[in-house]
């Protein structure tokens, strides 16, 4: 009994020895049971889930052939890059023409390990998911195949079902692409601020330079921006976008792309990062906008994003020439004019860091308009003027403060009184110190084309293109003033007129029956009359008499019909002897192709500005070349353009524009200035036989520009500071004669009027017909009275149809 109660006793301890182990077991195996349901469970939803959404996937096929969105670029004829127009900025480059530098400083910092994963980083994407589920901050797992799934295809919200599309847009994507498909695809997509789309877009947007010139230092700063390309902006966050380019250096270092040497020197390198106002090449903002219209009108919204290059007509060098010398010669005229104030004023405070602040806020509401910056007063006095702008001090003193004197002074009202707190604009002087000045009211144009086939070769529609995109060469319609007469002079040549004819500069007067209102007298520009004098001379004076005189013998409507052939309308120009003073309408770039005439030889040119247009690869869409002038464009004989020549020139050597050769000192110029009534538009017309440069300057809203300014003043200089540029190396270039004209006394007539023949005279004391004093009519060849022909009732002045119309001709003759 003692050996059962010892087995008993023995075996009760193990029973319950062996009990826990039993639960532990049977535990062990409910959870392995309920693991096991749970991932089948999970595979099955995953499976579902798959199901669902693989169909739904997009189609990738077609990335196999990447062609992303290319703007619209816009180039000179020497292949400068003038105008961009599209959302985005791109550069499509080939996955060889990458260098290596810049692959290496991406695969650093996004995927080292990209070239031997299949596409998914299982770790960190379990990180990401861990991260969302629990709603914290992603810890960026992305791969950069998934970043080209996602960047191509999908959103970038943060949830598991954009997730899971794209983990399996990745395996597609790796399955259909090889790894350097990927990464091309990758380098050329991707988004890095300031417009600019992929690396090769950002090297110039950020640098100005092609992405195979980058160094390692300009790579890792590329490389820190798709993270967020906001804040690593080395234009507007420099502080941020260097500590991140310098992590970037380490982890080339670290992963080794780079020797620890390498990335030493690359992190002291000193980055020349470019402004976004001095990304183009030349400032050609207005041809630029002139050809994305013409661009448009044919391939619609396409066009900005399929990757056309437009070549033009424009030469880049003379297109900056252009650019600066209508801006110097509107600054230079402003310089002339009333203080107007500062345009703002805004309260400063006396903290230094809120100082600063306050100064950039203000700063950032008035930007700089290229030289004529902005800047906010500190301090100022009569004799100085303290003020910053972007961190730099500015002081104006001397003559630098001329332009404001009347702002500093005492008694100056509180709108112009420059004092703490203004806002004020201010330029750098040629020998680099500060003057005040204030933007322009008036604005200008500036047009030069070829005269030999119409290219043109700099356009410059206004003052700045952001300030008014009003196209003033080919929108503003303008009165041309005196810078007409050479037209109306043309057609007298025809007439029987010689560069001798004789023409009394006396005074005119036309009754109150003639203008069918008050009594008119009109005067010379200077108010004084200086007899008889010849053609050639009257035309160098600019003598408004002598054209009126003109115009009568050669008949208003005979003259209308002329003025034609130079490109201009009729109905712009009516048929009253306002037409000699230049009363009637035209645009600049009818008066470039107008005196083209002249400078050409006598044929009519079109002007025209796109030479070629082609796709992303080259391939020629559209290419043009207009013919070469032929007899078939005639407008004008050889020999009026040959002797309208010599009238010309005689203006740029002695007359109106005498600085013109004075100051180029070579005698194959030719031009005329061009004022009108009371000084509201001002022109110089000018050309060289290989170009032709017309100058405006005048307000939006027609008014004068002052007593004192003409276009000799005004505008002429504009027209020198360009030609100083765009004539530099061209040889000098007169005309030969054309047959049928003769040189007789040192002046050039038509064969058939140079000894005795053609009109030898016109008018005494006045016209005969208008004032009834008797005065003797034009002569013609051999001396009888020149026959007016069948329009002679439209050489005097016709009534006007209303009072309105009455005043505008009366208006339009007074000087």
């Amino acid at each position: 009994m003692s050996s059962e109660q010892s087995a008993g006793d023995t075996g009760t301890p193990s029973l319950l020895r062996g009990r826990p182990l039993h639960w532990a077991l049977r535990g062990l195996l409910w959870a392995g049971g309920i693991a096991a349901a749970g991932l089948a469970s999970v595979l099955i939803i995953v499976g579902v889930a798959l199901a669902v959404a693989y169909p739904n996937l997009p189609d990738v096929s077609d990335l196999s052939d990447y062609r992303p969105k290319l703007p619209l670029r816009v180039y000179s004829a020497d292949g400068v890059l003038i105008g961009e127009f599209g959302e985005e900025r791109r550069n499509l480059t080939p996955i060889n023409d990458i260098p290596k530098v810049m692959k290496e400083a991406v695969l650093a910092i996004e995927d080292a390990r990209f070239y031997s994963h299949s596409g998914v980083d299982y770790k960190g994407l379990l990180r990401a998911g861990l991260a969302n589920l629990g709603k914290a901050k992603s810890q960026g797992a992305s791969t950069i195949t998934m970043q080209v799934a996602r960047n191509v295809y999908l959103s970038s919200e943060k949830t598991f079902t954009r997730k899971l599309y794209e983990v399996l847009l990745t395996f597609k994507l790796e399955h259909l692409l090889s790894k350097d498909q990927i990464l091309e695809i990758y380098m050329n997509q991707i988004f890095l601020g300031n417009r600019a789309y992929g690396f090769a877009a950002a090297a110039d947007a950020y640098y100005g330079k092609p992405l195979k010139d980058i160094s390692i230092a300009e790579a890792a700063m590329l490389a820190g921006l798709p993270k967020a390309p906001s804040a690593y902006n080395p234009i507007t966050n420099p502080s941020r976008a260097r500590t991140r380019q310098q992590y970037i250096i380490d982890r080339m270092v670290d992963n080794g792309f780079i020797t620890a040497e390498e990335g030493e020197t690359a992190k002291k390198e000193e980055l020349k990062i470019r402004t976004a106002s001095d990304r183009l090449g030349s400032h050609a903002e207005y041809v630029a906008e002139t050809v994305r219209q013409l661009v448009h009108s044919q391939y619609g919204d396409e066009a900005y994003t399929r990757g056309l290059n437009v070549f033009t007509t424009i030469n880049a060098v003379q297109q900056e020439a252009a650019y600066k010398a209508l801006r110097k010669g509107i600054m230079d005229y402003e310089k002339r004019q009333i203080y107007r104030g500062p345009e703002e004023f805004v309260e400063l405070p006396e903290s230094a860091k809120e100082l600063e602040d306050a100064i950039d806020d203000a700063l950032s509401d008035h930007p700089d308009n290229g030289d004529v910056m902005s800047a906010v007063v500190l301090e100022a006095n009569p004799k100085k003027i303290v003020a910053m702008r972007q961190g730099e001090r500015v002081e104006i003193v001397a003559e630098g403060l001329r332009p404001a004197r009347s702002g500093l002074s005492d008694k100056a009202p509180p709108k112009t009184k420059i004092r703490r707190g203004a806002v004020i604009r201010v330029m750098k002087t040629p020998k680099n110190t500060w003057e005040i000045t204030q933007l322009p009211e008036v604005e200008g144009a500036f047009v030069a084309l070829d005269p030999r086939d119409g290219a043109i070769h700099a356009m410059v529609g206004g003052f700045d293109f952001n300030k008014n995109k009003f196209n003033h060469v080919v929108q503003a319609w303008r009165q041309p003033g005196s810078g007409f007469k050479p037209f109306i002079y043309s057609a007298a040549l025809e007439k029987g007129f010689t560069p001798t004819t004789v023409i009394n500069d006396a005074p005119l007067f036309f009754d109150a029956g003639v203008t069918g209102g008050q009594p008119w007298e009109p005067k010379n520009y200077d108010g004084k009359f200086e007899g008889p004098m010849p053609l050639h001379t009257a035309l160098a004076k600019s003598k408004n008499m002598v054209s009126i005189r003109i115009l009568q013998a050669v008949g208003t409507q005979n003259a209308q019909e002329w003025v034609t052939r130079f490109g201009f309308d009729a109905e712009k120009h009516p048929a009253y002897l306002t037409m000699a003073l230049g009363a009637g309408s035209v645009t600049p770039m009818q008066m470039a192709t107008g005196y083209a005439v002249f400078a050409n030889g006598g044929y009519r040119v079109n002007p025209w500005l796109v030479t070629k247009i082609t796709d992303q690869k080259g391939k020629t869409l559209v290419e043009s070349q207009p013919p070469l002038p032929n007899e078939s464009v005639r407008a004008i004989d050889a020999r009026n353009a040959f002797i309208m020549n010599r009238l010309l020139q005689e203006i740029t050597r002695a007359g109106t524009a005498a600085k013109a050769q004075a100051t180029l000192k070579r005698p194959d110029i030719y031009g005329k200035t061009g004022t009108t009534n009371d000084s509201v538009d001002t022109w110089f017309n000018g050309y060289h036989p290989s170009l032709v440069a017309i100058v405006w300057v005048g307000y939006d809203q027609p008014k004068s520009l002052g007593d004192r300014e003409t276009g000799g003043g005004l505008s002429l200089p504009v027209w020198i500071n360009f030609m100083e540029t765009a004539l530099k190396g061209v040889p000098i270039m007169e005309p030969s004669a054309p047959e049928g004209v003769v040189n007789v006394g040192g002046e050039w007539y038509y064969e058939e009027y140079a000894r005795g023949g053609g009109v030898s005279n016109v008018g005494g004391t006045s016209l005969d017909g208008i004032t009834g004093t008797g005065a003797p009519p034009p002569t013609q060849p051999g001396g009888t009275p020149y026959d007016r022909g069948p329009d002679a009732p439209a050489t005097q002045m016709k009534s006007p149809s209303s009072p309105e119309e009455r005043k505008s001709i009366l208006d339009l003759f007074r000087n």
